[in-house]
């Protein structure tokens, strides 16, 4: 899918690492913090493919895991909504 490693918490991939980078789920509800944070959207196959909503942990916070813990329960967050959404009855 895109040649990286998948992080999960049980069942809900919520992390990637890819290039060496470190990318959390993002949705439209946390998308506005990870952005205001300054962190980019992981793109897979370059600046002109496709962008996905995992959004690049910056150095700062991988050397703090107080600092690293809400961001990354905020992307499990957003991995559970998301499934929510795809048990929906439609």
């Amino acid at each position: 899918m895109f040649g990286g490693v998948g992080i999960y918490a049980g069942d809900l991939f919520f992390a990637l690492v890819a290039d060496d980078a470190l990318y959390l789920k993002g949705d439209d509800a946390s998308r506005p913090e990870f952005e205001a944070r300054g962190m980019s959207p992981f793109r897979p196959f370059g600046e002109d493919g496709e962008v996905m909503q995992y959004y690049q942990v910056p150095a700062d916070l991988l050397e703090d895991v107080e600092a690293l813990r809400p961001w990354a329960v905020q992307a499990v967050a957003a991995a559970e909504r998301k499934r929510a959404k795809r048990k929906r009855p439609r």
